[in-house]
This record gives C-alpha cells, structure tokens and sequence, in this order.
C-alpha cells in the first residue's frame, strides 16, 4: 500500500502522495497542530507495538523504553513540498492514518452518492455517520450515540442534516497480554496506550474527516484539557468518563 511504501521509502528520499493520500495527511496535519500533537499521525511504530498494525498481537505487555523508541520522531518531522504532493522520508518514520481513515472514507463516499445525483442519505463506516438531505418522511436521519460499556451516560440521539458525528471510545478495540487490557487510543508523547478515563468521545463536525481526527485528539486529551480544547476552537463534543458526561460550549448550542 502506499502507506507501507513510505514507511519503507530510503532516508532522504521524496515520495510522491496520490491527491487522496495528500489530502488527508493535510487535515491530519492541521488537527495535529491545532491540538499541539494530541492528535499524531505518526504512530506506525508504536501502533505495531501495541498491536494495532499489520503484524500478531504481542505476547507480552511492551515496556517503556520500546514506547518511547517509537517515538524518536513524531508529527513535526514531516516535510512537504510542491503544495503538499511530495512528503520527505526522513527516515524511520511510519505513518498511522486510522483514526482519521475511517471519516474520509465516508466524505468520499458521500461525494461519490452526490456526483450521481443522490441527495438525501446516511452514510455509516465504523461508527462514523454522516447524513446529506433528509429521510424520506422530511425529518433528519436520527442517530443514537453509543452508550460505553460501564458508564452511566444517558442516551442521546442526535439529528444529522448537512453534519457528520464521529466517536472514538476506549473500548472497541483492545489487545490483552500479560493480564493486562489495553486500548487503540495511543498517547503521542509516551507512545503509549492512554488510560480508560475517558470512555469516549464524540465530535459534530461538517466534515467526517475532520470529526474523525478531532474525536481522537479529545480522547488523548482527557475530559479537562479535551473540553478545553473543544471550546477554544467552538467544536461540539461530547466527553463520556466512568462517572459523567461532559459537553462542550458549542455541542449545548447545537443540541438547541
């Protein structure tokens, strides 16, 4: 795949990006300097690490010092040129796109119901939602928010029409070793999987992609500084832990 190209791509050399592959490593880019790194698209060695790449599982729990190798590089070492279609390999970094892949695929499958004249539809990849028109009856396409195993977050539906909703939760995905559970969700700065505080994290945004990215860099984040950072750039979230709910300034005024 052209991600693993890149990953295997010669020190210094440039490799070519397809105008799709550019185009999310921009948003990603922009999400990752907006949230200071929370949200990192270059976890490859550390999503192999715990698990979550190409290879097994591992077998035992990995230690801190093969964490932190994985992030001898990180976000600010990647270097682009002629308007973003070229992308330096500085060497040994390794791309991880998954928690904003899923968001694209439904912004282009959206675009791909448009251009051949469909213009009312729900969209679901993964969890990701994105609604275009209305349902048949005039109404929005309603959407239940899942509610995390152990939390006592009410339910919440929520009507799309022209918006997308994404969620990143601490449950979907895990991997087990050494009676150990863990997460998806890494932490940039340690490469390690984040705690289970927040349970998960949901984002309104017009565009699936950008709602995909945002949600896991609130997750990251945590509720405290994760609401803060929502209500600095007036995005509307959504923060589940163990024990509330937390919303932002933005999701209150959309909700209304």
């Amino acid at each position: 795949s052209e991600i693993n190209r890149y990953a295997e791509a010669a020190a210094g050399s440039w490799f070519s990006l397809s105008p799709q592959f550019a185009h999310v490593l921009d948003c990603a880019l922009q999400v990752a300097r907006a949230s200071d790194g929370a949200f990192d698209p270059t976890l490859g060695h550390a999503s192999e690490l715990w698990g979550f790449g190409a290879g097994p599982a591992p077998a035992h729990v990995p230690t801190d010092r093969a964490a932190a190798a994985t992030r001898a590089r990180n976000w600010r070492d990647l270097e682009l040129a002629e308007g973003g279609r070229l992308l330096l390999q500085p060497g040994g970094l390794a791309l991880d796109l998954s928690g904003i892949a899923k968001g694209f695929a439904v912004d282009l499958g959206i675009g791909i119901l448009q251009s051949i004249g469909i213009r009312h539809a729900l969209l679901d990849i993964g969890g990701e939602l994105r609604g275009i028109g209305v349902q048949p009856d005039g109404l929005p396409w309603w959407v239940d928010l899942e509610i995390p195993p152990g939390s006592t977050a009410p339910a919440t539906r929520i009507g799309l029409c022209g918006w997308a909703v994404a969620t990143s939760g601490c449950y979907r995905r895990q991997r087990q070793a050494d009676g150990r559970i863990w997460s998806h969700s890494l932490d940039p700065q340690s490469g390690r999987p984040i705690d289970d505080t927040v349970l998960s994290a949901s984002v309104l945004h017009r565009g699936c992609m950008q709602a995909d990215a945002l949600a896991t860099a609130i997750m990251v984040l945590g509720a405290e500084e994760g609401i803060r950072f929502a209500n600095a750039h007036a995005v509307p979230a959504r923060i589940v832990t163990q024990d509330r709910v937390v919303t932002s300034t933005a999701w209150g005024a959309w909700l209304s």
